[in-house]
């Protein structure tokens, strides 16, 4: 088999470097041949660095797919290295990758999709779903759903394939932590929260819940993990509903089990999620999840089996749910079980990975 590259020009860690990194990674150690081409210097380069993965390096912008020099010069170093496929992650790489891959007559152009936010039915989409893009691998089902969501006509629905992310299990259950929270006594029951301080994780809500618990007399603290625009606002919201004695704000965590091992239940407060590493971990470190049934969290949060999903901003049956946890020991007990499980049984690193390669190697090999 050819190679197959992953194409990822992004400077910052996120989730779709992520991706690139574990498949590309598992994949190179499974003697499947791959090409990594990234910025330089990027997070993804410097983390690729430390492993034999092959790599080359090469400098984008917004607006590169406009330059024919750079698209070019791209396209000779993908027939220099005889690609089969090409998997892009990001827009921007997408249109400037793609250009240059369909100019180096590469048969499989792949858009990896992750996040579940519509696409825009613009001129420009319109042109590069529908002449450029050959297949779409998404996320979840809620993300396969919004590709299409504007434009039923944007991409064939039988040309997007959904694979979940990965996580890598074992690892990150032998990961060490250190509780970044103790308990002020045994009776106190811990909500927690791990995410960027924007709009879509919507942290806002946790504040109107600490409010309402408050209200109720549960004893309990609300610890927020993360960093970000809205801290000082979201500070301000405690102060003005007097929850500033039940809110942690904890700023970036490293590592998610600091978190994870200092709560008891996990609390997502997000709009949308292309998929929920959040929950996954959260399941993992065997902390039942409540969750808006919205996006991509019923693909992950089974209702009253590992977690409850609600109605979207709903401040009473988040805290009935919450309360209801701390009284039932044995629905706790079952539901942290049961993440667990699921988590470790279908959403293991090496289930993804073969995964991807057997949906590489049907893709190449069909006629």
């Amino acid at each position: 088999m050819k190679t197959i590259c992953f194409f990822n020009s992004t400077k910052a860690w996120g989730g779709g470097e992520k991706w690139h990194f574990d498949i590309a990674l598992e994949l190179h150690k499974n003697n499947f041949p791959v090409l990594v081409v990234v910025r330089n210097q990027s997070a993804l380069h410097q983390r690729l660095q430390k492993t034999s993965v092959p790599v080359e390096t090469i400098k984008v912008e917004n607006l590169s797919y406009l330059n024919p020099l750079k698209v070019s010069n791209a396209a000779k170093l993908f027939e220099k290295h005889e690609l089969s496929a090409i998997i892009m992650n990001s827009s921007e790489d997408m249109k400037f990758a793609g250009l240059a891959a369909k100019k180096a007559g590469i048969k499989h152009i792949i858009y990896r999709r992750g996040s579940a936010i519509p696409i825009k039915n613009t001129f420009i989409n319109r042109y590069f779903f529908g002449n450029v893009l050959t297949s779409i691998l998404a996320n979840s089902h809620a993300t396969k759903k919004t590709i299409v969501q504007n434009n039923a006509h944007m991409f064939p629905l039988e040309k997007i394939t959904v694979i979940p992310n990965g996580i890598e299990t074992k690892t990150f259950l032998e990961t060490p932590f250190k509780p970044i929270y103790s308990k002020t006594d045994s009776d106190e029951f811990v909500i927690g929260n791990l995410g960027r301080l924007v709009y879509q994780k919507n942290q806002s809500f946790l504040i109107d819940v600490a409010k309402e618990l408050k209200n109720r007399q549960f004893n309990f603290k609300l610890v927020i993990g993360g960093s970000g625009k809205l801290l000082k606002e979201l500070q301000e919201k405690t102060q003005k509903l007097d929850v500033a004695d039940k809110v942690v704000f904890a700023g970036f965590i490293k590592n998610p089990k600091d978190l994870f091992s200092s709560i008891d239940v996990f609390m997502l407060s997000s709009f949308w999620e292309g998929f929920g590493y959040v929950i996954a971990e959260s399941m993992l470190c065997e902390k039942p999840v409540v969750a808006f049934d919205v996006s991509s969290n019923p693909e992950l949060v089974k209702d009253s089996i590992n977690g409850y999903l609600t109605k979207e901003n709903d401040v009473n049956a988040v805290c009935d749910k919450i309360i209801s946890l701390k009284e039932n020991p044995k629905t706790y007990e079952d539901f942290s079980k049961n993440g667990k499980q699921m988590i470790v049984e279908e959403f293991d690193i090496r289930i993804t990975v073969n995964r991807v390669k057997d949906y590489l190697v049907s893709l190449i090999n069909e006629k």
